[in-house]
């Protein structure tokens, strides 16, 4: 039962109260009563969790006999709120200084001490103080000095989890008495002090996840001979292992117990004093940098229960050494850069009940005789390696597993048999094992209360059957299968995975879906055959993703969105619907991403998308749109990254306003009936003036990590003439696509300022002028495409300095003149893409220049510049023939010598000759003008 309400003052009459215990209860925020300080006798006072709030009363501190004080996890909520409203406050802690009998406090997490409460002050006020724990009170430092230490029996202190951005006090290692000391994850700097060595009764230490803590560890560290738990977590140690010889090789290592240094940047070779830690039973050092194999020492750690070498980059094999390891309970090397085989001396692991050699380099055949041991295994992960199970269908695993994890191993084709001795298993991972084979019945029956199955990527065949009885169902991935006939139904209220896509799934979706997984946060069946009416259920889903392209569904979107809260990703594309935008499509405030695009929609661009103020990705691409293009996309959609309205029907000017999205990197408008001016405004795209973002998102997916998910938003783009499909490598696409439209007018010089393009596609409009000579500024173009336009004039000789572009089309203008030659124009040898320029010539063209006659070949680029490039080119090649010659005549007789003789190894031989000549040629024309840029930059 949960008391609320109030505190009245009728507890008075409880006259001998000594023992008051109102914790887990939920009294609505409501403060700490006066009267509570008139408990003269009471001894034990615990108010944690009941909800309380407000300024904590002086008067409490009356209380002279009170020797047990318990204030945490004092906060509280309404039922609208996910956050905290309230807590309990202290303003000013002296009149803690008068508790003479106190021994035991705590106000972590719920207590929030404001600036100057003098905290510190009225603890060393009391004597009898033996525990402190303060974790997550806001605290901001530590007094680096006090008059006088009173602390005469304090044994545990934790200030842990608050903000606390000072260096570590040296008042604190004149506590003599202290034995648990936590400071983990606060802003603490400066070093450990050497006089650490001082607290002689320590037995935990735990100093993790302060980042700008110098990682320098004390050799007096290793002088704790009590202390059996260390953790120095997530510091900047940057030290190879073998650097603390001197610490660890102390008194330390007869009582270690728990050693944590995981995300430390540490290096080297796992040391041989590990070994030496005869009673360790937890080691964890992921996330560093350490290589090697294990050595053979640690099969001395007799006692070891838990070892933790995740995300290492280990490097070697795993040493039989482990064998030794006999009381080992957890082993973990996973995220590492082990290779090689698993040796069969884990096997003799008989206490093993945790195994996690997952995400390495592993190769090689598991057979039987590894696992006959093992007869406590409870967890086993070795995915993402390259290793073979060799597992006989008639083979009886010793173990009962809870959780497998065997996704890229190669188990198949049969579906492995052995799973049916496995009563327990409640997480199983077989994706990518090579299965191609019917799912059997027993599996479905011996499985229902399973909480995660992934067997996706396989070439699994068959139907399945309703999962109606899987009611603990929460993540299941069946998808990239050959899975076949209805849909499955479901009743699971937890389910928030669900993953079906690809695989070849018909017939219509049950109308109540969204009723049977009304918490999925992924909803996904995607590249089905799914066909019918998109059922409104799916508008009671309270979760992030719902994809439904690339399948036969047919009908109106549905208009029920009101109340989708939590959607951030809708993606309808690809389907044979037909009418138009719902208005209540952008009722979610959290969309970010709608895909709209190959359907059969129609109308004008609907007003209510203005409220979609957090899309990324707007993708209404392939429809039947009317209309002009809204001013409002660039006034109220201001955090679009792409914008895709490619092949619909929409008519008139491009507004201008389109250049406020300074986040926007694709921009494609191809296959419409825009007419007017390219806005000169375009120039000024934030996003497409910086380089490609390797680290970026599309998406910022928002609470995603939290349910363990993660979404990488997808696009076809037109690029290099091609059309692609961007998944993981969206980011760092940057392209703007304005084709097959009646624009007119010039280029504008302003697009030339958008440094990060990597493609420009304006072919197939009315665009007259020249191309501008700035054009070389967009130096990280790789598909440049101004085909069947009017432009006119001599191609810019920038162009030469578009050293990554790799497709050109100018094909069907009125250009004129010699075509530039140099860097990657060198290698653009197919003439079409300047046919119909009947006044173009040069290479690669077969019409020659007028001026041929002095200048031949590719070397006659054009302009008095290009001849200058032309003659220093020469002289380059007179100096390197100069400096090589003696050497090559020698050469030339030894190679051409025999060729003499033999006329099929003359003739092979200068053909291979030309060619390599030809290479060499255009790689040093390259280096030589990227040396003559560099000079005169210099």
């Amino acid at each position: 039962m949960v008391l609320g309400g109030e505190l009245r003052p009728a507890l008075l009459g409880l006259k001998h109260l000594k023992y008051l215990d109102l914790s887990m209860n939920d009294f609505g925020g409501i403060r700490i009563p006066e009267f509570m300080g008139s408990f003269r006798r009471l001894k034990y006072l615990n108010l944690s969790g009941a909800g309380l709030g407000g300024l904590i009363p002086h008067q409490l501190g009356n209380l002279s006999s009170l020797q047990y004080l318990d204030l945490s996890y004092n906060y509280y909520y309404d039922d609208n709120s996910e956050l905290p409203l309230g807590f309990l406050i202290i303003d000013d802690a002296l009149w803690i200084s008068n508790l003479s009998s106190l021994r035991y406090l705590n106000m972590s997490t719920g207590v929030k001490f404001r600036e100057g409460a003098h905290w510190l002050e009225a603890l060393n006020m009391v004597p009898s103080i033996v525990e402190v724990h303060l974790q997550s009170c806001g605290i901001n430092t530590i007094p680096p000095s006090l008059p006088h230490v009173n602390f005469t029996s304090l044994s545990v202190l934790d200030l842990s989890s608050n903000s606390i951005n000072s260096m570590i006090p040296g008042w604190l290692f004149n506590i003599s008495s202290l034995e648990h000391l936590d400071l983990h994850d606060n802003d603490i700097w400066g070093t450990i002090p050497s006089a650490i060595k001082n607290l002689t009764l320590l037995k935990v230490l735990d100093l993790s996840d302060n980042q700008f803590l110098d990682g320098k560890i004390p050799a007096t560290l290793g002088d704790l001979c009590k202390l059996q738990h260390l953790k120095l977590s997530g510091i900047n140690i940057s030290k190879n292992l073998h650097e603390f010889d001197g610490v660890f090789t102390r008194c330390i290592k007869n009582s270690l117990e728990t050693l944590y240094m995981w995300n430390t940047q540490l290096t080297g070779y796992l040391p041989d004093w590990l070994g030496d830690f005869r009673m360790l039973k937890s080691l964890n050092l992921y996330g560093n940098s350490i290589f090697g194999p294990l050595p053979a020492s640690l099969g001395r750690l007799s006692a070891l229960q838990g070892l933790v070498l995740s995300e290492n980059k280990l490097n070697g094999t795993i040493p039989e050494s482990l064998g030794r390891l006999a009381e080992l309970v957890s082993l973990d090397l996973s995220y590492n850069m082990l290779n090689g085989t698993i040796p069969e001396s884990l096997g003799r692991l008989t206490k093993l009940v945790s195994l996690d050699l997952s995400y390495n380099f592993l190769e090689g055949l598991i057979s039987e005789e590894y696992f006959a041991n093992l007869t406590k295994l409870n967890y086993l992960y070795l995915s993402q390696n390259q290793l073979i199970l060799k597992l006989g269908p008639d083979w009886i695993p010793p173990f009962q597993l809870q959780e497998l994890y065997i996704g890229s191993c190669k188990l198949g084709p049969r579906f492995p048999t052995w799973l049916r001795m496995q009563k327990n298993i409640i997480h199983l991972d077989m994706s990518s094992t090579g299965i191609s084979d019917t799912v059997p019945d027993w599996f479905w029956r011996s499985f229902s209360q399973i909480l995660h199955l992934d067997i996706s990527s396989n070439g699994i065949t068959g139907s399945i059957p309703n999962l109606t009885d899987f009611n603990n169902l929460g993540h299941l991935n069946l998808s990239s299968n050959h899975f076949e006939g209805p849909l499955p139904n479901f009743n699971s209220v937890i389910l928030w995975l669900l993953d079906l896509s690809n695989n070849s799934f018909s017939g219509g979706i049950h109308p109540s879906i969204g009723k049977s997984i009304p918490h999925s946060v992924y909803l996904s069946l995607s590249a089905n055959n799914l066909s019918g009416e998109i059922p409104l259920s799916f508008c009671q889903l309270s979760g992030m993703v719902l994809d439904l392209s690339k399948n036969l569904m047919l009908g109106e979107l549905p208009d029920c969105w009101n109340h989708s809260f939590g959607i951030m990703v809708m993606d309808f594309s690809s389907n044979n619907l037909s009418g138009s935008i719902p208005p209540s499509i952008c009722s979610s405030p959290n969309l970010e991403s709608l895909h709209l695009s190959n359907n059969n929609l129609s109308g004008a661009l609907p007003l209510s998308l203005k409220s979609c103020v957090h899309l990324n990705t707007l993708h209404l691409g392939h429809n039947g749109f009317t209309g002009a293009i809204p001013t409002w996309i660039g006034e109220s959609l201001l955090s679009l990254k792409i914008l895709n309205l490619r092949s619909n029907k929409l008519v008139g000017n491009i507004p201008p306003n389109l250049s406020r999205l300074s986040a926007l990197q694709i921009l494609d408008l191809a296959n419409n009936n825009l007419s007017g001016n390219i806005p000169s405004t375009f120039g000024n795209f934030t996003a497409m003036k910086i380089l490609r973002n390797t680290h970026g998102t599309i998406l910022d997916f928002r609470n995603g990590t939290m349910f363990g998910i993660s979404y990488e938003d997808k696009i076809q783009v037109t690029i290099k003439g091609q059309y692609i499909e961007y998944a993981i490598l969206l980011p760092l696409v940057i392209a703007m696509d304005l084709s097959n439209n009646n624009l007119s007018g010039t280029i504008p010089k302003e697009l030339t300022s958008l440094f990060g393009l990597m493609s420009l596609n304006l072919s197939e409009n009315h665009l007259t002028g020249e191309i501008t000579e700035k054009i070389g500024a967009l130096q990280q173009l790789e598909s440049l495409d101004l085909s069947k336009n009017n432009l006119f004039g001599r191609i810019p000789s920038s162009m030469i300095d578009l050293t990554f572009l790799s497709y050109l089309n100018l094909s069907y203008n009125n250009l004129s003149g010699r075509v530039p030659i140099g860097n990657q124009l060198q290698t653009f040898i197919d003439p079409s893409i300047y046919i119909g320029n009947p006044d173009l010539c040069g290479f690669p063209l077969t019409q020659k220049c007028k001026d041929d006659g002095t200048n031949q070949g590719p070397n006659a680029v054009g302009g008095d510049e290009q001849n200058n490039d032309a003659m220093d080119e020469e002289r380059f090649k007179v100096k390197w023939n100069m400096s090589t010659g003696a050497g090559f005549a020698v050469g030339l007789w030894v190679a051409f010598g025999p060729l003499l003789f033999n006329n099929k190894w003359r003739e092979a031989y200068f053909q291979l000759i030309d060619q390599v000549y030809d290479t060499i040629y255009v790689v040093l024309a390259v280096i030589f003008t990227r040396l003559k840029g560099h000079n005169v930059t210099a």
